[in-house]
C-alpha cells in the first residue's frame, strides 16, 4: 500500500536549470566573459558537482573550484568565496517553483498520502530553496543527501529516506526528472517510480514517464 511520494527537487518542483542559466549570464558579462555561458557553466558545475556528491570535496570546496576554472582565475579561498557570492546572489533570486508543483503536491497530500523529498545536496542550500519557493509549508519531510552516507543513486539514499519517514520502501513512489537517479535506482531498491521528462528527452522510455506533474498518477 502507497503511503508516501518522494520528489526529486531540482528541475522536478523548482526551475533550477533556467535559474543558474540567467544567473550566470548577468554574472559572466560582470566578469567580461560572452559566448555561450551556460554551457560553458554546466560544463564546469557538473564534474565538480559530482566530486561533492562523491564526498572528494565539499559544499563550499566544488563552489570555489567552479569559480576558478569558469572565471580563469587563481585565486585563495577568501577570494574565491566573494567572486561566488556573486553568481549565488543572482541563483537564488531566480529560484521560482514550477506551476504544477504546489498543486500536485496538495493533491498527494489530499489523497492520505506524505510528500517528501530526496534531493542530492547541501541542507542548508535545499531548505532555503523551499523557503524562498514557497514550497516548505508543502513538504512534510525532507532528506538533503548531505545528511546521508552517500547520494542518489545510491541504493542508501532511498533506503535511508524511507526509514526516516518509517515506510518501507515498496510503500514509496519516487517522483523525478532524471532516469538514473529518480526512477532507475530506486525501483533497484525496491521503491516504485515515476519519471517526469519535462521537455519529451525519454520518448522510447518504456517505463512511467510523465510531462508535466499534472499527470502524475499512483
Amino acid at each position: 500500500m502507497l503511503r508516501a511520494i518522494l520528489f526529486d527537487l531540482d528541475d522536478t518542483l523548482v526551475d533550477q536549470a533556467e535559474a543558474a542559466r540567467r544567473a550566470v549570464v548577468g554574472w559572466a558579462a560582470e566578469h567580461g566573459i560572452t559566448g555561450d555561458v551556460g554551457a560553458r557553466w554546466d560544463a564546469v558545475s557538473g564534474p565538480h558537482y559530482q566530486r561533492y556528491q562523491r564526498r572528494e570535496i565539499s559544499f563550499q570546496e566544488q563552489r570555489r573550484a567552479r569559480t576558478r576554472e569558469f572565471l580563469g582565475v587563481e585565486v585563495d579561498d577568501a577570494e574565491a568565496d566573494a567572486l561566488f557570492a556573486g553568481y549565488l546572489r543572482r541563483y537564488e533570486a531566480q529560484w521560482v517553483a514550477f506551476d504544477d508543483a504546489v498543486p500536485t503536491l496538495r493533491r498527494v497530500r489530499d489523497a492520505g498520502l506524505r510528500t517528501l523529498v530526496l534531493t542530492n545536496g547541501d541542507d542548508a542550500h535545499q531548505r532555503l530553496k523551499l523557503d524562498l519557493t514557497g514550497l516548505a509549508a508543502e513538504i512534510d519531510l525532507l532528506v538533503s543527501t548531505s545528511t546521508l552516507p552517500a547520494s542518489k543513486p545510491d541504493p542508501r539514499a532511498y533506503l535511508l529516506t524511507c526509514e526516516r519517514a518509517g515506510i518501507a520502501p515498496a510503500e514509496a513512489l519516487m517522483v523525478g526528472n532524471s532516469l538514473a537517479h529518480d526512477v532507475l535506482s530506486p525501483i533497484d531498491a525496491g521503491l516504485d517510480a515515476v519519471l517526469l521528462d519535462r521537455h519529451d528527452a525519454h520518448p522510447d522510455e518504456p517505463l512511467r514517464r510523465i510531462s508535466p506533474l499534472h499527470d502524475l498518477r499512483w
